[in-house]
């Protein structure tokens, strides 16, 4: 049987059901007052306009649903289709165009895309800061370039696309990404700073605005790319091929998939990659555990319309 048999995928109630298991966890909440007590369920009744999954509070007499708080609140599609929707962009490896959805779900494009960023903003995990490499581990460090900057004229080299920062733990196995302005020291080795223990050992490649790194931590490793060393042949553990391995994977999706990206939404995709890599098999995450943790990630969280002018 298809993953996308599955009852949620298909009927609204066993959708809501769904979902309501993984954000209330059997304990329905009030939106409004908080209450929990006197919360009772509304019968749907299509021939009398009430909806699906609709709750009703004793304590402050209003009614909600599990969306209420969420990036699905005021969404006009069915919650079936978008929890289709959330499982096939948290299986597909690099990710899944707002076309192709629009197409296998049947909606808008202007729907199919809103609705890809809304899982893409669930997807962003800022909650765990915790500095990497602890206990002497291993980070990677590297730098790569996409795309354009909005305004800017195609020049040689890479000063007119846009720039992002990526970290892996070698131990933990997971990334952390950001947009940076620059490729600078004084931007780079701030932020490697404050996103790296100071017992850690740096690898990065030969670019000059590492160069640094040995003073605040406890070994700094690097390879020549421009050399074509990839590996230190005297010590092995020296090299940034996880983080090449990651980057790869990034624009084969940004490339392949995708196409464009604008500036704005580019945090956006980046919390897309970074959250499928940390929560890939090799970490014991498979689909339906992805799926899982993306809708955890919807409360808390809303995101307005902007229109499909900057992104795919």
């Amino acid at each position: 049987m298809s993953a996308l048999s599955r009852p949620e995928f298909h009927s609204e109630e066993a959708a809501f059901s769904h979902l309501e298991r993984i954000i209330w966890n059997g304990t329905p909440v009030c939106p409004h007052c908080g209450g929990v007590d006197r919360i009772t369920k509304v019968k749907a009744n299509p021939a009398k306009r009430i909806r699906e999954g609709l709750w009703r509070c004793g304590d402050c007499k209003k009614q909600f649903t599990v969306k209420i708080g969420t990036v699905f609140e005021h969404m006009r599609l069915p919650l079936h289709k978008a929890l289709q929707a959330v499982y096939l962009v948290t299986s597909s490896k690099k990710g899944i165009s707002a076309h192709q959805l629009h197409r296998t779900l049947e909606i808008t494009y202007k729907s199919a895309w809103f609705l890809l960023h809304r899982i893409r903003e669930a997807m962003r995990d800022g909650s765990d800061l915790t500095p990497m490499g602890g206990n002497g581990g291993v980070v990677e460090v590297d730098e790569t370039f996409i795309g354009r900057k909005k305004g800017m004229e195609k020049k040689r080299a890479f000063h007119h696309k846009m720039k992002v920062l990526a970290l892996v733990d070698r131990d933990s196995g997971k990334a952390r990404t950001m947009v940076i302005d620059d490729v600078k020291a004084e931007t780079l080795m701030p932020l490697v700073i404050a996103n790296v223990e100071r017992e850690a050992r740096i690898m990065t490649d030969e670019h000059s605005g590492y160069r640094d790194a040995g003073k605040w931590f406890a070994a700094h490793g690097t390879t020549s790319h421009g050399r074509g060393g990839y590996v230190n042949l005297e010590d092995r553990t020296i090299h940034s091929n996880t983080v090449e391995g990651y980057f790869s994977i990034f624009k084969r999706g940004m490339k392949g998939v995708y196409q464009h990206c604008g500036e704005d939404h580019l945090n956006r995709y980046l919390a897309e990659f970074e959250f499928r890599y940390n929560n890939r098999e090799k970490l014991g995450c498979n689909d339906t555990d992805r799926s899982t943790a993306a809708l955890k990630g919807i409360l808390g969280k809303r995101l307005t319309y902007k229109g499909p002018h900057a992104a795919q």
